[in-house]
C-alpha cells in the first residue's frame, strides 16, 4: 500500500488538534468518514449561493457527532471555491442579541475571522478591499492606457468603485455602507492611514457612538446590536459584486443560546435567529449562506429549545413522511448527523493510524484485527450507542498510538484491556452533563 502523502504542517495540525480534543483547521479531508450525503447537500448550497440566492441550514447532532467537523469541512471547501467565509462560536459573551452588545460581539468575531483563499486564517478585510482596488486599477490601466500617476487615472478608478457601490445603496443601510467604502478608497488614494483605519473600524463595528463616526467618516449610523445582521447582508452583496462567489457565515455552539437561563433573553436570541432564517429563506438576502451548529436539545427541547416556539417548530420539524420510514431528508433546513456505523469508525481508526505513522515516520504497526479489538473494547466499556459518536473515542485512540510509539515494550492488547484504560465519554453513559461538556466533534 502506498504511503500516505501528508505535509509535516498538516500532520502536525491533525495530531496536535485531535490529541487535544478539538477539530483541526487543516487536513480534515483526511479524516472525513461517513458524511458524504450531508456534505454533498451543503456543497449544493454553495452552488446556489454562488448563483445569487441565500441558504440557511442547521447542522444538528449530539456532542461528538460531528457538527464542528462538518462546519470546518464546508469552510475549507468554500474558501477553496472562492467564497469569503467567517466563523464564530457562540458563548456567554457572544450571542445573537443581548442587553450588553452580545450580538455586536458576535459580529466583531465574524469580521475578525473573515477569510479568503489568500487569507485563510482570518483578518481578510484589508486584503479584500485592497485586492479589489488593485484589480480596478489594472482594469483602468488596460482600458485607458493611463498610468497610476497620470491625471484622471484616480477619477476613472473612483467611477468604477462607485458603480459597485450603487448596487448596494438601495439596501437597508446601503448608502452609509457605500459611503464608508468610498472613504476607504479615498484614504488609499491619498495615502491617508487615519481615514483608512476609520473606515475599517466602522466596517468591523468598532465605533461606539454615532458622533464619533460622523466626525471620522461623515456617516450618521454605526453598526450596533440591533443592526449587525443588516450589514452581514450588505457585506455578502458587496463581496459578490467585487468578484467573490458570496459570503458564508458559520456559527457553532448554538447550544449556548439554549443554555441562557433568562427566558426573555433566550427568546430574544431565538427571535433574532428567526429573522435571519426568514431573510435568507425569503430571498431578502443575496449570495449569503448561514450554517448553524447545534445540539439536539437546542432544536427539540419543548421547553427551552427552538421547538418551544411554534414558528420555529413549523419551520424545522421533519416531514411526517421522513419520520415514517427509515430515511433521512438532506435538503430541508435541518441536517441531522446520525451516528457512524462500526465499519465507518473502523475506517476512521485506520486513517488515524496512517496519519500517526506518517507524522512520526514509522511503519504502521496496528492491524485491522487490532483496530477491531479496540473498537469492541470501547463497545464493551461504554456501550454501542456511545461508541458511535467518534468524538468520544478519537482522543483515546490518539493517546494509545502515542503511548505505543514511545513505549515499545508495551503490547497493544495489554494496554487497551488493562484496568487503567478508561475510555473518555460524554453524555448518557459517562455521568457527564452533556449540556455543560466541552464538545469535541468529528
Amino acid at each position: 500500500m502506498a504511503k500516505l502523502k501528508l505535509s509535516k504542517k498538516t500532520s502536525t495540525a491533525l495530531i496536535n488538534s485531535l490529541g487535544a480534543g478539538v477539530v483541526p483547521r487543516v487536513g480534515v479531508e483526511h479524516i472525513a468518514v461517513g458524511r458524504e450525503k450531508e456534505l454533498k447537500s451543503l456543497l449544493q448550497n454553495l452552488d446556489d449561493i454562488a448563483e445569487g440566492v441565500a441558504a440557511f441550514r442547521f447542522i444538528i447532532g449530539n456532542y461528538g457527532s460531528g457538527k464542528s467537523f462538518m462546519l470546518q469541512m464546508i469552510r475549507n471547501r468554500a474558501i477553496e471555491q472562492g467564497f469569503v467565509v467567517a466563523d464564530a462560536d457562540l458563548s456567554t459573551e457572544r450571542r445573537l442579541a443581548g442587553s450588553n452588545n452580545e450580538g455586536l460581539a458576535t459580529y466583531r468575531e465574524l469580521m475578525s475571522h473573515l477569510s479568503t483563499k489568500t487569507r485563510p486564517d482570518g483578518g481578510a478585510l484589508v486584503s479584500i478591499l485592497e485586492g479589489w482596488i488593485n484589480k480596478i486599477q489594472q482594469e483602468v490601466a488596460k482600458e485607458t492606457n493611463l498610468h497610476p500617476h497620470d491625471e484622471g487615472f484616480d477619477d476613472q478608478v473612483e467611477a468604477k468603485i462607485r458603480e459597485v457601490v450603487q448596487y448596494i445603496e438601495d439596501l437597508v443601510h446601503g448608502f452609509d455602507f457605500g459611503t464608508v467604502i468610498i472613504s476607504y478608497w479615498r484614504g488609499y488614494r491619498l495615502d491617508n492611514d487615519d481615514l483608512k483605519n476609520a473606515a475599517l473600524r466602522w466596517l468591523r463595528g468598532e465605533f461606539n457612538t454615532k458622533i464619533e463616526a460622523k466626525a471620522a467618516l461623515g456617516v450618521r449610523v454605526i453598526i450596533d446590536d440591533d443592526s449587525w445582521f443588516d450589514y452581514v447582508k450588505l457585506l455578502a452583496k458587496f463581496v459578490a459584486e467585487i468578484g467573490y462567489k458570496g459570503l458564508l457565515i458559520l456559527i457553532d455552539e448554538a447550544v449556548n443560546i439554549y443554555q441562557i437561563s433568562t427566558t426573555v433573553t433566550r427568546e430574544k436570541n431565538y427571535n433574532r435567529l428567526l429573522g435571519m432564517f426568514n431573510d435568507t429563506m425569503q430571498c431578502k438576502a443575496e449570495n449569503l449562506g448561514i450554517f448553524i451548529g447545534g445540539t439536539t436539545k437546542f432544536l427539540e427541547d419543548p421547553n427551552r429549545g427552538l421547538f418551544a416556539d411554534q414558528a420555529w417548530r413549523r419551520r424545522t420539524k421533519e416531514s411526517r413522511f421522513a419520520t415514517q420510514v427509515d430515511v433521512q431528508e438532506f435538503l430541508g433546513p435541518v441536517i441531522r448527523l446520525n451516528p457512524l456505523s462500526e465499519t465507518e469508525i473502523l475506517t476512521l481508526l485506520q486513517r488515524l493510524t496512517e496519519i500517526h505513522s506518517t507524522h512520526f515516520n514509522y511503519d504502521k504497526t496496528l492491524t485491522s484485527r487490532e483496530l477491531k479489538e479496540f473498537t469492541q473494547e470501547i463497545v464493551n466499556r461504554l456501550g454501542a450507542e456511545a461508541l458511535l459518536t467518534p468524538g468520544e473515542i478519537i482522543r483515546d485512540f490518539i493517546s494509545v498510538l502515542n503511548i505505543l510509539h514511545h513505549n515499545s515494550k508495551i503490547r497493544f492488547s495489554e494496554l487497551i484491556h488493562g484496568s487503567q484504560f478508561h475510555p473518555t465519554a460524554v453524555g448518557k453513559n459517562s455521568g457527564v452533563n452533556e449540556d455543560n461538556a466541552a464538545e469535541f466533534s468529528l
